[in-house]
Parts: C-alpha cells; sequence; structure tokens
C-alpha cells in the first residue's frame, strides 16, 4: 500500500445533492418577511396588519414589527390614510439587480419571442431553484385566442408538469426524496408515481418532456434543458399550447426548435 496516499476515510468527498436540512436552516424572522411579502405581491389590493397576520397565522405584534422593517428599506409601502401595506418599490430595485446579472434572460427573450410567433404558442424560459422551485425568468406570448396566463416572477413546484420531469430526468436526486415531493404535488390529472417514473426514464432518453394535460386540463407542455457551465440542469425553456392546435407534424417542428434553441442557449451560459 502506498503510504503517501490518503486513507479513503481522509480523502475529500465529492459533494453530492444538497440535502433540505444543508440547504436551508431555520431563521423565523426572515422566513416570516419572506411570506408577508409574498402575500403582499399576491393580494390584489393593500392589506392591513389583521389581514396579514390572520391569513399567515402569525401574532399581530410580530408582523407589525416586520412590516415596519420592510417599510424602513423600502421593500413595503404603507398608506398612511388606511394603514394598509403593499409591496415597495424596493423589490423592482432588487428585481431589476437580479435580472441584470444573469444572462439567460437576455439570451433567452429573443428565442422566445422567435418560437412564440413562429409556432402560435406561449413561450417560457424557466430557472430551476433545486427541488424547492422554478422561477419564471422570461415570456412571449402569441397572438392566438387562447394562451396561459402567466407572469414573470411566477413561481411554480419544482418537479410539476414537463419541467418537473426534466428536474427529476437530469438531476441527482435521491427516489425517497422525489417521491416525497410528488406526493406534494396538484395536478389537474395526477400520474401515479410509477408512471411518473416511466416518464421521467422516458426524458432522459429522448431530452425533452411532453405533458399532455396532466397538470392543467386541454394544455399541453413541451419543455427541454438548459445546461450550465458544469454541465447541470439550471434552466428549462417551455412551450405552451392551449388546445388541439397543432398536429403531431407541427409538434415535431416544435420540439426540434425548441431543443435546438435549449443548445445554443447551454452554449452561451458555458
Amino acid at each position: 500500500m502506498d503510504k503517501n496516499r490518503p486513507a479513503l476515510k481522509d480523502r475529500p468527498r465529492k459533494p453530492g445533492p444538497a440535502t433540505d436540512t444543508e440547504r436551508t436552516r431555520a431563521v423565523p424572522a426572515v422566513s416570516r418577511a419572506i411570506v408577508i411579502l409574498r402575500l403582499l405581491a399576491r393580494s390584489p389590493e393593500p392589506l392591513g396588519v389583521k389581514a396579514l397576520a390572520d391569513q399567515l397565522g402569525l401574532v399581530a405584534s410580530t408582523c407589525l414589527h416586520i412590516l415596519r422593517v420592510l417599510v424602513a428599506e423600502g421593500l413595503v409601502r404603507l398608506d398612511p390614510a388606511t394603514r394598509r401595506y403593499s409591496v415597495g418599490n424596493g423589490i423592482a430595485t432588487l428585481a431589476r439587480a437580479a435580472l441584470a446579472r444573469d444572462p439567460f434572460p437576455a439570451m433567452a427573450q429573443p428565442a422566445l419571442d422567435q418560437l412564440s410567433s413562429r409556432w402560435k404558442v406561449t413561450a417560457i424560459g424557466v430557472e430551476i431553484v433545486a427541488l424547492d422551485h422554478m422561477l419564471v425568468l422570461a415570456i412571449s406570448r402569441s397572438d392566438a385566442p387562447f394562451r396561459l396566463h402567466v407572469d414573470v416572477g411566477s413561481r411554480f413546484p419544482a418537479l410539476i408538469s414537463a419541467t418537473g420531469r426534466l428536474v427529476a430526468a437530469f438531476g441527482k436526486w435521491q427516489p425517497g426524496e422525489l417521491e416525497q415531493r410528488f406526493k406534494k404535488l396538484r395536478w389537474s390529472k395526477a400520474p401515479g408515481y410509477r408512471r411518473w417514473l416511466q416518464q421521467v426514464a422516458q426524458v432522459r432518453e429522448r431530452g425533452y418532456s411532453l405533458d399532455e394535460g396532466d397538470y392543467i386540463a386541454g394544455v399541453t407542455l413541451i419543455a427541454v434543458p438548459v445546461f450550465n457551465a458544469l454541465g447541470e440542469l439550471s434552466h428549462a425553456l417551455v412551450a405552451a399550447e392551449v388546445g388541439e392546435t397543432s398536429g403531431p407534424r407541427a409538434r415535431r417542428g416544435l420540439t426540434e426548435d425548441l431543443l435546438a434553441t435549449a443548445r445554443q442557449i447551454s452554449g452561451g451560459l458555458s
């Protein structure tokens, strides 16, 4: 045995996928601030302290203290007349700064516009945030009479729909963790877990994912992977088609176009 070679137990281990415990450690004040911001962002009208506290299950005094800090930082706006709160312009400043530093939206948007115009679909670019969620970073809507409504900044569970099958196919996740997350998903027509795993295996073989009404009834979603410089799945391109507006040949053409676009963007990210 080579004495200069370190023992197996002493060798540094290659980092694997982080567990939930390694990824996050609970910081209650931060978590509460985030859920307050998300609720205000979803609400069509400003909310008072009591309404916020009741909906989130928070103590009203705790909610008020957090709101005061968020107002001071410009992330939340307080209407002095009604004493109700809404999202502040500071959020937009942070969002613009984040997007400006991310090359993906700038590369994806022109390609999505072309895809949307050529194939009459809603074309979407999303970022994959581990198993937590996917985040819409770019979108292009067609002039078709029926379209899927989604906005930049929308969040979805990472394993849902066509994109979720990409995450399961190209990520290095333990089956137990996938199944646990899968059971929490809400579908229009939920596939069984075994059937879903078979679909994931098919995605791994053919390189793209298809959801025909499982997630949203009457909506077909095609998703293709985008890989970063490390060869890891980091983003996805998604085409959403409402109803039976294209035949098999057109769908094959759309899929090939999506795959070619994804390869081009992956090269740019590398």
